[in-house]
């Protein structure tokens, strides 16, 4: 009989070993043009859902739109999961890309849960790169207007153009809007990753009121004074937020403009010089020039990356200001997109493991404002002192820090 127990303890120890569960990367979610985005608005006893596929040709593969809801961002298992029924008779083309609209009732949904959608092969719909994840707070959940745009769509970004047309769609009976214009010149740029935040000015704690409008929901409004607006409709406990930016935001084209986010591989000296030059752009032509030691491909190549990366910030983490001067446009301007992204309730990590002193970590922890509802602030430590100069250095050095993906 020790034959066959042996044999048996042979096969348990022989047998392969469950592998263990991938931790979630939500890096897709940064990615520069987003291949799906989302907005909703409460409708009575449901939530109805507008979501835009970048490329609608993936909504004709034949692939189901899935559904769940987690109990957080770290969770094994959903909660439920679910399909859009008849996804085909819901697809609004729109140029390249697609609209589809779809409703779940409310009480499937419970704030502080996390609710996914992904239009693919099911063994990739908890994946993340791809797909969309929504934190359900309760004013997600009971905020019943959307922001359209002047043809009636989704706006889908926090900012517009000085004197863009936009709406307020509100359900249900037609409400009162007011909106109040704050001044965006006290918002500085985000602090380099390695300072001691109490050691700068703190911030001011309240913002100086320029100006209030009001108007009525479904009334076309062009906001023609660039700053900050908070618009309240009706009785709605929470304002939202809304950034009016001149000239070609998120691009970025006056030399003011050019010169500002430039704080971040430059001297205050540096900067100055570059203001009071006698053609400040022409100015800042040379500045990557002599980087880039006159070789002018060089310099384009540099001038492209920077400047992309802050556009491409200022389409991800615009809020309360500009994205590249948050604390997470601020390593995705120098460093570029993270190489992996993980959540929790708590924190979110950005992973760069292409550094030359190796893998780096930066912990970022959310803290929600009236205007900025999903803003993250960095954990700043001194460790990250030689990281963050040798990112610096590439740049000034022309050896652009690589892009991740």
């Amino acid at each position: 009989m020790k034959t066959p127990l042996l044999f048996l303890l042979l096969l348990l120890l022989w047998a392969p070993r469950p592998a263990a569960a991938q931790r979630r990367d939500f890096a897709g979610l940064y990615a520069a043009q987003r291949r799906l985005q989302l907005d909703t608005r409460r409708e009575a006893d449901s939530l109805h859902f507008y979501v835009r596929f970048a490329d609608g040709s993936v909504l004709r593969r034949g692939h189901p739109l899935r559904l769940a809801a987690w109990a957080g961002y770290e969770a094994k298992r959903p909660l439920w999961q679910d399909t859009v029924p008849r996804l085909g008779r819901r697809i609004r083309p729109a140029g390249a890309a697609s609209w589809v609209e779809f409703s779940l009732p409310a009480a499937r949904l419970r704030p502080g849960q996390v609710l996914s959608l992904h239009c693919g092969p099911a063994d990739e719909a908890a994946a993340g790169p791809d797909g969309a994840w929504l934190l359900l707070t309760p004013e997600r959940l009971g905020r019943a207007f959307i922001l359209t745009d002047s043809v009636g769509d989704p706006l889908l970004r926090p900012f517009i153009h000085s004197g863009e047309a936009v709406r307020v769609d509100s359900y249900g009976s037609e409400q009162p809007v007011t909106a109040k214009l704050y001044s965006t010149a006290g918002f500085a740029a985000a602090l380099p990753p390695m300072a001691d935040p109490a050691t700068q000015p703190p911030a001011p704690r309240t913002l100086g009121l320029l100006d209030s409008l009001f108007f009525r929901a479904g009334q076309e409004l062009r906001l023609r004074r660039p700053g900050l607006y908070a618009l309240r409709v009706g009785d709605a406990p929470r304002p939202l937020a809304l950034l009016v930016e001149e000239n070609e935001f998120p691009a970025l084209k006056t030399a003011d403009d050019l010169i500002r986010p430039l704080i971040y591989l430059t001297t205050s000296a540096e900067r100055q010089k570059l203001y009071n030059a006698p053609n400040p752009k022409h100015a800042v032509d040379d500045f990557w020039l002599s980087i880039a030691r006159d070789n002018q491909p060089v310099a384009r190549q540099l001038i492209r990356t920077y400047y992309g990366r802050v556009a491409d910030a200022n389409r991800l983490f615009s809020a309360h200001k500009a994205g590249w001067m948050t604390d997470r446009g601020l390593l995705y301007v120098v460093l570029g997109p993270p190489e992996a992204v993980y959540r929790t309730a708590t924190e979110e990590r950005w992973v760069y493991r292409g550094t030359e002193r190796g893998t780096a970590t930066y912990t970022f922890r959310p803290k929600p404002s009236t205007f900025a509802p999903e803003h993250y602030e960095l954990v700043r430590r001194p460790e990250h002192e030689l990281l963050w100069y040798a990112a610096v250095e590439q740049w000034r050095k022309a050896l652009t820090a690589p892009t991740a993906r």
